[in-house]
């Protein structure tokens, strides 16, 4: 069976594996964090995720209360302009949204009130600080739990407190997450030490999700380049992937 879906299609420019039609962490929302700036930057870069074979987006601004305070209500009225603008230009491809919340006070507050963007199955994605190793997960992966939240944690391969010593994230797995890893990742595409990570929890079979994490049309090149070799077909082979079954 999985021969078939990871059968490589020679003399096809653009290619994506069809285990891999849906994106789980975007931000294609324009001017409301640091992803896309226009209306007209959204929809070349959709346009062209749907070329390569995506046939579902979800999109997931920051809500970070220091830098992007975001609200459901901000993020909503974003989505629907782009949401409008598909149609209007009849690009046919399901675009969803959620979020991409930053562990701090407000996300935890949000946990307690139950009032989380989630995606598919009642999953939530949030990502860490990069430098700044967090205090107190045990506690807020147990409340997302208990409140029904599935939660996936967001690029892990890119936390250098984690990265530095790798037997750590089987530490974190322990607790419950979910990880969704940057594609991108695996293409050195954010430097040797967030590559050599990703390839342990794709090695290890730690890997949830997989996303594009695209802010820009860079981004977006830079996937398109990676979806034409071998590695993706590695990361499915190793991992129980779940996008396409939300």
């Amino acid at each position: 069976m999985f021969s078939k879906l990871f059968s490589k299609i020679k003399n096809k420019k653009h290619h994506l594996w069809e285990c891999y039609t849906t994106d789980i962490h975007s931000h294609l929302i324009p001017s409301i964090d640091d992803g896309v700036k226009t209306l007209d930057e959204s929809i070349s870069i959709i346009k062209e995720m749907q070329s390569l074979g995506y046939k579902k987006i979800i999109t997931t601004p920051h809500i970070m209360s220091h830098r992007f305070p975001n609200t459901k209500e901000t993020i909503t009225l974003g989505y629907n302009q782009v949401k409008e603008e598909l149609r209007k230009q009849n690009i046919d491809i399901i675009f969803e949204m959620a979020a991409e919340y930053y562990y701090d006070e407000h996300f935890i507050d949000l946990i307690r009130a139950k009032d989380l963007l989630t995606f598919g199955d009642n999953y939530v994605l949030f990502e860490f600080s990069y430098t700044t190793k967090p205090f107190g997960i045990e506690q807020v992966i147990f409340e997302l739990l208990s409140a029904g939240y599935k939660p996936v944690l967001a690029h892990p391969e890119r936390y250098t407190y984690y990265s530095s010593d790798l037997s750590r994230y089987n530490s974190l797995k322990d607790l419950g997450l979910l990880f969704q890893i940057n594609l991108n990742s695996l293409n050195s595409f954010y430097g040797k030490k967030p590559k050599k990570a990703a390839q342990y929890l794709v090695d290890n079979h730690l890997v949830d999700f997989v996303g594009s994490d695209i802010h820009a049309m860079k981004y977006f090149d830079s996937l398109k380049e990676f979806t034409q070799t071998s590695k993706l077909k590695e990361v499915f082979d190793k991992n129980q992937i779940k996008n396409n079954f939300i």
